[in-house]
């Protein structure tokens, strides 16, 4: 790897032989990775600025923890409207995290808790290793999610899910939380980085416009009416098709260039 941008909260290497991806680094572990401003800004100008040859981008957490949630060392007294400000802050970050140029997957390990679940929601896959945890503490906390999580938490484990977590303070251990779907893989402690490069390498050898429709396409047309899904889905499907990259790949299947689904 290369390192090529570091500040005191994140650091930024690219992997693979045409630097296709980016590998984005949280760097708290005193704080446990805890969000704070500067760091939700940091994710922010990363995923606005990366280069044209990154492909798929990895984020994980230094130290013995993903992300342990909100620095509430640093939560301001606010008053309603600048709350709501604040959250629509979150939110104009991590949406560059979900609806950035490229997908994201995060390697979980140690504590994925409030706003590092929120941070871990908004990527697109998630590898965790036997030492995660997952946990909403807002509840106990006289505080709500603000970052995205009352949106994107339930279409990972359902609104009942997220409510007992919020209401009792429940907390899925590894195992657990991949069988509810807060995680796509379970691996053993400390191979979770590895298994999310091992990914991104693959996702970055699709058809960059296949990735997009992916992305940007597929979470709208599920939440659209049947006929209006459909129809987006014919219109995606057709851009996607007439791509050049699309065409050179169907015409090496079809001389049998190209290699065939198997069982692994």
């Amino acid at each position: 790897m290369t390192l090529t941008s570091h500040s005191k909260d994140i650091e930024l290497e690219f992997s693979g032989a045409q630097h296709e991806i980016a590998v984005i680094r949280l760097s708290r572990p005193a704080k446990r990775n805890a969000l704070n401003d500067k760091l939700i800004l940091s994710l922010r100008n990363v995923f606005e600025n990366l280069p044209s040859s990154v492909r798929a981008a990895v984020v994980h957490g230094e130290g013995k923890h993903f992300c342990a949630g909100l620095d509430l060392g640093e939560l301001q007294e606010r008053d309603a409207g600048q709350g709501m400000h604040h959250s629509r802050m979150w939110h104009a970050a991590l949406e560059c995290v979900q609806h950035g140029p490229v997908p994201v997957i995060a390697a979980l390990h140690g504590a994925v808790v409030g706003g590092g679940l929120e941070l871990a929601s908004a990527c697109h896959i998630r590898v965790a290793d036997e030492s995660t945890f997952y946990a909403l503490p807002e509840g106990s906390r006289g505080i709500f999610v603000g970052g995205g999580g009352s949106v994107r938490i339930p279409k990972l484990v359902g609104v009942a899910r997220m409510t007992d977590m919020m209401l009792t303070g429940r907390v899925y251990d590894a195992q657990d939380g991949e069988r509810a779907g807060f995680a796509q893989y379970l691996v053993p402690e400390g191979q979770a980085l590895a298994k999310a490069l091992e990914l991104a390498t693959r996702v970055a050898q699709n058809a960059p416009l296949t990735n997009y429709a992916l992305m940007h396409a597929l979470p709208r047309i599920a939440e659209q009416p049947a006929d209006q899904g459909f129809f987006t889905e014919s219109l995606m499907a057709a851009i996607a098709q007439s791509a050049p990259e699309a065409k050179q790949r169907v015409q090496a299947f079809l001389a049998g260039k190209a290699s065939k689904v198997t069982k692994s």
